[in-house]
Protein backbone atom coordinates (compact mmCIF):
# COMPACT_ATOMS: atom_id res chain seq x y z
CA UNK A 1 0.00 0.00 0.00
CA UNK A 2 1.45 3.53 -0.72
CA UNK A 3 1.27 5.99 1.46
CA UNK A 4 2.33 9.35 2.32
CA UNK A 5 3.59 11.37 5.62
CA UNK A 6 2.09 14.15 6.51
CA UNK A 7 3.03 17.09 9.35
CA UNK A 8 1.53 16.43 12.07
CA UNK A 9 -2.39 17.83 12.38
CA UNK A 10 -5.91 17.05 13.54
CA UNK A 11 -7.09 14.51 11.54
CA UNK A 12 -8.85 12.65 13.92
CA UNK A 13 -11.94 10.95 12.48
CA UNK A 14 -14.90 10.81 12.75
CA UNK A 15 -15.91 13.22 15.96
CA UNK A 16 -19.14 13.81 17.21
CA UNK A 17 -19.97 17.40 16.18
CA UNK A 18 -21.98 18.51 19.39
CA UNK A 19 -24.13 21.52 19.88
CA UNK A 20 -23.11 22.75 23.12
CA UNK A 21 -25.23 24.91 25.11
CA UNK A 22 -24.14 27.30 28.07
CA UNK A 23 -25.41 30.00 30.32
CA UNK A 24 -24.31 32.95 32.15
CA UNK A 25 -26.72 35.02 33.93
CA UNK A 26 -29.63 35.25 31.36
CA UNK A 27 -27.61 34.95 28.76
CA UNK A 28 -28.61 31.33 26.75
CA UNK A 29 -25.90 29.92 24.03
CA UNK A 30 -25.21 26.96 21.99
CA UNK A 31 -21.85 26.40 19.35
CA UNK A 32 -20.52 23.56 17.67
CA UNK A 33 -17.93 21.33 19.39
CA UNK A 34 -16.45 18.77 17.59
CA UNK A 35 -13.12 18.39 19.68
CA UNK A 36 -14.88 16.67 22.32
CA UNK A 37 -14.55 13.19 23.88
CA UNK A 38 -14.40 10.59 26.80
CA UNK A 39 -11.66 11.08 29.41
CA UNK A 40 -12.83 8.44 31.92
CA UNK A 41 -15.55 6.07 32.79
CA UNK A 42 -15.48 5.69 36.41
CA UNK A 43 -15.55 8.71 36.90
CA UNK A 44 -17.38 9.56 33.91
CA UNK A 45 -15.30 12.46 32.65
CA UNK A 46 -15.94 14.33 29.32
CA UNK A 47 -13.84 17.06 27.84
CA UNK A 48 -14.77 19.62 25.52
CA UNK A 49 -11.62 22.20 23.95
CA UNK A 50 -12.44 25.81 22.93
CA UNK A 51 -10.56 28.73 21.62
CA UNK A 52 -10.47 31.07 24.15
CA UNK A 53 -12.13 33.98 21.77
CA UNK A 54 -14.96 32.44 21.18
CA UNK A 55 -17.91 34.01 22.99
CA UNK A 56 -18.83 31.06 25.13
CA UNK A 57 -15.41 30.21 26.82
CA UNK A 58 -15.73 32.81 29.31
CA UNK A 59 -19.78 31.85 29.81
CA UNK A 60 -18.40 28.10 30.78
CA UNK A 61 -15.13 29.60 32.88
CA UNK A 62 -17.82 31.71 34.53
CA UNK A 63 -20.39 29.19 35.14
CA UNK A 64 -18.99 25.75 35.19
CA UNK A 65 -21.25 23.89 33.39
CA UNK A 66 -22.29 23.04 29.97
CA UNK A 67 -23.97 20.63 28.52
CA UNK A 68 -23.08 18.43 25.64
CA UNK A 69 -26.14 17.91 23.17
CA UNK A 70 -25.48 14.90 20.35
CA UNK A 71 -27.55 15.94 17.44
CA UNK A 72 -29.30 13.72 14.73
CA UNK A 73 -28.48 13.50 10.85
CA UNK A 74 -31.27 15.96 10.23
CA UNK A 75 -30.15 18.72 12.52
CA UNK A 76 -26.79 18.97 10.50
CA UNK A 77 -27.69 22.64 9.06
CA UNK A 78 -28.23 23.86 12.77
CA UNK A 79 -25.42 22.32 13.79
CA UNK A 80 -23.20 23.80 10.84
CA UNK A 81 -25.18 27.65 12.23
CA UNK A 82 -23.95 26.90 15.23
CA UNK A 83 -20.24 26.47 14.40
CA UNK A 84 -20.19 29.60 11.97
CA UNK A 85 -22.00 32.32 13.76
CA UNK A 86 -20.95 33.76 17.42
CA UNK A 87 -23.21 34.09 20.08
CA UNK A 88 -22.40 37.59 20.77
CA UNK A 89 -24.37 39.20 17.76
CA UNK A 90 -26.72 36.57 16.79
CA UNK A 91 -29.02 34.70 19.00
CA UNK A 92 -28.68 30.90 17.89
CA UNK A 93 -31.29 29.12 19.73
CA UNK A 94 -34.00 31.32 18.31
CA UNK A 95 -32.28 31.23 14.53
CA UNK A 96 -32.15 27.47 14.80
CA UNK A 97 -35.67 27.33 16.80
CA UNK A 98 -34.25 25.23 19.54
CA UNK A 99 -36.51 23.70 22.06
CA UNK A 100 -34.90 24.58 25.17
CA UNK A 101 -35.52 21.83 28.04
CA UNK A 102 -35.20 21.87 32.20
CA UNK A 103 -31.87 19.77 33.01
CA UNK A 104 -31.92 17.96 35.98
CA UNK A 105 -28.19 18.50 37.38
CA UNK A 106 -26.98 21.65 36.08
CA UNK A 107 -28.84 24.89 35.38
CA UNK A 108 -27.53 24.87 31.77
CA UNK A 109 -30.81 24.02 29.46
CA UNK A 110 -30.92 20.56 26.98
CA UNK A 111 -31.51 21.25 23.13
CA UNK A 112 -35.20 19.23 23.46
CA UNK A 113 -33.93 18.32 19.74
CA UNK A 114 -31.15 16.40 20.06
CA UNK A 115 -31.80 12.46 21.38
CA UNK A 116 -29.05 12.45 23.78
CA UNK A 117 -27.72 15.01 25.87
CA UNK A 118 -24.77 15.30 28.76
CA UNK A 119 -25.17 17.25 31.46
CA UNK A 120 -21.55 18.70 32.67
CA UNK A 121 -19.77 20.29 35.41
CA UNK A 122 -16.14 21.78 34.57
CA UNK A 123 -13.20 20.46 36.59
CA UNK A 124 -10.62 22.36 35.66
CA UNK A 125 -9.19 24.10 32.57
CA UNK A 126 -6.22 22.80 30.97
CA UNK A 127 -4.28 25.29 28.26
CA UNK A 128 -2.71 23.57 24.96
CA UNK A 129 -2.47 26.02 22.71
CA UNK A 130 -4.89 27.29 19.99
CA UNK A 131 -7.47 25.80 22.15
CA UNK A 132 -7.89 25.55 25.73
CA UNK A 133 -9.53 21.92 26.81
CA UNK A 134 -12.63 22.09 29.72
CA UNK A 135 -12.22 18.65 31.87
CA UNK A 136 -16.09 18.13 33.53
CA UNK A 137 -17.93 15.03 35.43
CA UNK A 138 -20.70 13.66 33.29
CA UNK A 139 -22.98 14.36 36.42
CA UNK A 140 -26.04 13.21 34.23
CA UNK A 141 -27.26 11.70 30.99
CA UNK A 142 -30.79 12.50 29.37
CA UNK A 143 -32.22 10.16 26.93
CA UNK A 144 -35.07 10.67 24.40
CA UNK A 145 -37.56 8.02 25.70
CA UNK A 146 -38.06 6.95 21.96
CA UNK A 147 -34.49 5.38 21.56
CA UNK A 148 -35.65 2.69 24.27
CA UNK A 149 -36.40 -0.95 23.98
CA UNK A 150 -38.98 -2.73 25.98
CA UNK A 151 -36.66 -3.45 28.24
CA UNK A 152 -35.91 -0.15 28.74
CA UNK A 153 -32.04 -0.46 27.00
CA UNK A 154 -31.07 2.08 24.62
CA UNK A 155 -30.74 1.25 20.64
CA UNK A 156 -28.48 4.25 19.74
CA UNK A 157 -28.74 2.89 16.34
CA UNK A 158 -32.37 4.97 16.31
CA UNK A 159 -30.21 8.50 17.50
CA UNK A 160 -29.11 8.69 13.96
CA UNK A 161 -26.06 10.31 14.99
CA UNK A 162 -24.24 13.39 13.01
CA UNK A 163 -20.31 12.62 12.84
CA UNK A 164 -17.75 15.15 12.00
CA UNK A 165 -14.61 14.32 9.82
CA UNK A 166 -12.19 16.56 8.04
CA UNK A 167 -14.76 19.20 7.64
CA UNK A 168 -17.72 17.05 6.29
CA UNK A 169 -20.87 15.94 7.64
CA UNK A 170 -21.64 12.25 7.86
CA UNK A 171 -24.82 10.55 9.10
CA UNK A 172 -23.43 7.40 10.77
CA UNK A 173 -23.73 4.50 8.58
CA UNK A 174 -24.96 0.80 9.54
CA UNK A 175 -24.61 -1.11 12.63
CA UNK A 176 -21.89 -3.68 11.84
CA UNK A 177 -21.89 -5.25 15.33
CA UNK A 178 -21.30 -4.92 19.19
CA UNK A 179 -18.31 -4.43 21.43
CA UNK A 180 -17.28 -8.17 21.78
CA UNK A 181 -18.63 -9.36 18.59
CA UNK A 182 -15.62 -11.04 16.98
CA UNK A 183 -14.70 -13.30 19.92
CA UNK A 184 -18.66 -14.53 19.99
CA UNK A 185 -19.36 -18.20 18.50
CA UNK A 186 -21.43 -17.12 15.21
CA UNK A 187 -24.84 -19.21 16.47
CA UNK A 188 -24.54 -16.60 19.29
CA UNK A 189 -23.82 -13.53 17.00
CA UNK A 190 -26.83 -14.85 14.87
CA UNK A 191 -28.96 -14.93 17.78
CA UNK A 192 -27.58 -11.75 19.18
CA UNK A 193 -28.83 -10.21 15.42
CA UNK A 194 -31.86 -11.86 15.08
CA UNK A 195 -32.84 -10.56 18.52
CA UNK A 196 -32.51 -6.89 16.79
CA UNK A 197 -34.64 -7.47 14.27
CA UNK A 198 -37.36 -8.82 16.00
CA UNK A 199 -36.83 -5.38 18.12
CA UNK A 200 -37.15 -3.57 14.92
CA UNK A 201 -39.97 -5.49 14.07
CA UNK A 202 -42.00 -4.60 16.91
CA UNK A 203 -41.43 -1.04 16.93
CA UNK A 204 -42.23 -0.65 13.49
CA UNK A 205 -38.85 -0.16 11.72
Amino acid sequence: MARQNWRGGAMLSPLPPAIVTCKSGDKINAFTVAWCGILSTVPPKTYISVRPERFSYQMIKESGEFVINLPSADLVRAVDFCGMYTGAKVNKIEKCKFTLEEPSKVSVPIIGECPIALECRVEKIVPLGSHDMFVADIVSVSVDERLLNRDGKMEIERANLLAYAHGDYFALGKRLGCFGFSSMKKNSQKKKNAAVQRNRKRRGG
